[in-house]
C-alpha cells in the first residue's frame, strides 16, 4: 500500500506522517517513508537528525546509480521505521516533481520499492503544480491534512482537485481528512458536506503534538517515558487500523474556489449558518 500524504504548509502533515508511520510499524508491517520537500526534514521526529538526500547522494556519485546502495539513502528510523528523504533543486530552479520521480526510480533500481508493506510519501505544501502532485502517481491513497481553518480547507480542496484529476488515469482513492491540533471541528464538517469525503480522525489541540517535532520524537517515543501520553498514540492507531482495512475511499468532487469562499467565509462570520449559506450548499450539491 502506497500512501501520499498532502496540505497546507505548516499544518502538520511531517508530524503526522511520522507518527501515522511508527502505528503502522507498531502493527507489525514494514513501512518505509519519503520525505518529498526540499527541506529534507519528514523524518526528523523518527530519526532524530536530518538525513543525507538521495539528489545529493546522486550528485555525489555523478548519477551514477549502479554506485549506490541501499545504506546510502535509507536511514532506520524509530519502531523499525525505513527513511528516505528525495530533497529537492535549489530555491527557485528545478522541478519537484522531477525529483519525486528519480528517487523513486533508484528505489526501484535498488529493488527496495517492493520490499515494503507500505510506503508513505510525505509531499510540501498544497498541491499547485503537476510536480507536486507527482506522488499521487505512485500511491493508492492520499490522506489530507488540516485543521479547522479557513485556509487550511481551502488548500486541502485544491487537492482533493488533483485526486480527482489523477484518479482518472489510475486507481487513486482519497482515504479521508485528518485533523490536527483543532479544538473544534465547525468548518471541516461544513466542508465535508459540501464535498462528501471521510474524516479518518480529529487531533485534540494537544501542545505535546508539537513538542514531539522539536525534540525529533514520535508521541510513541515520548509515551515510553511518559505513558501520560499513551492516549496520544491512539489517535494515529485509530488511523492506521482504517488504513490497513484498506478502505474504499473516494474519488472527490472538488467545489469551486468561489463557491467554497462563499460557503466558509459565511459560516466563519455566522457560525450558525446563514439562510444564504445553506442555499449555497444546496446549489454546490446539485
Amino acid at each position: 500500500m502506497k500512501i501520499a500524504v498532502y496540505g497546507k504548509g505548516g499544518i502538520g502533515k511531517s508530524t503526522t506522517s511520522c507518527n501515522i508511520s511508527a502505528a503502522l510499524a507498531r502493527r507489525g508491517k514494514k513501512v518505509l517513508q519519503i520525505g518529498c520537500d526540499p527541506k529534507h526534514d519528514s523524518t526528523f521526529t523518527l530519526t532524530g537528525f536530518l538525513i543525507p538526500t538521495i539528489i545529493d547522494t546522486l550528485q555525489e556519485k555523478d548519477y551514477h546509480y549502479e554506485d549506490v546502495w541501499p545504506e546510502d539513502v535509507i536511514y532506520k528510523g524509530y519502531g523499525g521505521v525505513d527513511c528516505v528523504e528525495a530533497g529537492g533543486p535549489p530555491a527557485g530552479a528545478g522541478c519537484g516533481g522531477y525529483v519525486v520521480g528519480e528517487t523513486v526510480k533508484l528505489l526501484k533500481e535498488l529493488n527496495a520499492f517492493d520490499e515494503y508493506d507500505v510506503i508513505l510519501f510525505d509531499v510540501l505544501g498544497d498541491v499547485v503544480c503537476g510536480g507536486f502532485a507527482a506522488p499521487l502517481n505512485y500511491a493508492d491513497y492520499c490522506l489530507i491534512v488540516t485543521d479547522n481553518g479557513f485556509d487550511a480547507l481551502f488548500a486541502a480542496n485544491r487537492i482533493a482537485a488533483s485526486v480527482r484529476e489523477k484518479a482518472r488515469t489510475h486507481p487513486l482513492r482519497l482515504a479521508g481528512l485528518i485533523g490536527n491540533r483543532t479544538a473544534k471541528r465547525d468548518l471541516i464538517d461544513k466542508y465535508v458536506e459540501a464535498v462528501p469525503m471521510p474524516v479518518l480522525e480529529i487531533l485534540p489541540l494537544i501542545e505535546d503534538i508539537r513538542v514531539s517535532r522539536v525534540k525529533g520524537k514520535t508521541l510513541f517515543e515520548m509515551a515510553e517515558t511518559d505513558p501520560s501520553l499513551s492516549y496520544v498514540c491512539d489517535y494515529y492507531l485509530n488511523i492506521a487500523d482504517q488504513l490497513l482495512s484498506l478502505p474504499e475511499g473516494v474519488v472527490p468532487k472538488d467545489a469551486q474556489d468561489r463557491e467554497l469562499f462563499s460557503l466558509l467565509s459565511d459560516f466563519y462570520l455566522n457560525p450558525q449558518a446563514p439562510k444564504a449559506a445553506e442555499e449555497e450548499l444546496d446549489l454546490m450539491m446539485v
